[in-house]
C-alpha cells in the first residue's frame, strides 16, 4: 500500500502530538512538587495573571473546554487554592478567586518556567519565538 499522504513522517499533527506529550512529561515532576496537574497549572497561571475572573473569562483565556474546566476548578477548590462563588448581579455566573494558599503557590511555581526553558537550551531563543508565533497562527485558524 502506498498513499504517500498517510505516512507518519509527512504529518505535522503527529509531530505536535509527540511534542505535546513530551512537554507534558517534562512538566510532570515539577508540577507534582506543587501538587498540580498541567491543566491545573494552566488555570493557576491564568489566575496569577488576573485574579477575580469569571469561569467564562477563564475558559476564554485558557481555551479549556467547559466540562474539563468545571472539573479542574472543583479540584482546585478542594485543594483550597481557589474559591468559586456566584456573583450578586447574576447568581448563575461564578467568580473564581485565588485564596491565600493559591497566592502563596505562585512563589513556589515561579521557578517552573525557567526550569522548562533550560530543558530547551539547545534551541535558539528565536526558534522558540518563531514556534510560538506559528502555533498561535495554527490555533487562530482552528477557532
Amino acid at each position: 500500500m502506498g498513499f504517500e499522504q498517510l505516512k507518519l513522517d509527512k504529518q505535522v499533527c503527529h509531530r505536535l502530538y509527540i511534542a505535546s506529550n513530551g512537554i507534558t512529561r517534562l512538566y510532570r515532576p515539577m508540577l507534582e512538587e506543587l501538587g498540580l496537574t498541567y491543566p491545573q497549572y494552566i488555570i493557576m497561571m491564568a489566575l496569577w495573571e488576573k485574579d477575580k475572573t469569571t469561569v467564562q473569562q477563564l475558559q476564554k483565556c485558557t481555551k479549556i473546554d467547559g466540562g474539563s474546566l468545571t472539573q479542574i476548578l472543583k479540584k482546585l477548590c478542594s485543594k483550597s487554592y481557589i474559591s468559586l462563588d456566584p456573583i450578586k448581579e447574576d447568581r448563575r455566573v461564578k467568580m473564581v478567586t485565588l485564596t491565600n494558599e493559591g497566592r502563596a503557590l505562585e512563589e513556589k511555581a515561579s521557578s517552573v518556567p525557567e526550569k522548562m526553558y533550560c530543558k530547551f537550551d539547545g534551541l535558539d531563543p528565536q526558534d522558540l519565538e518563531d514556534l510560538k508565533r506559528i502555533l498561535d497562527r495554527i490555533n487562530s485558524e482552528m477557532e
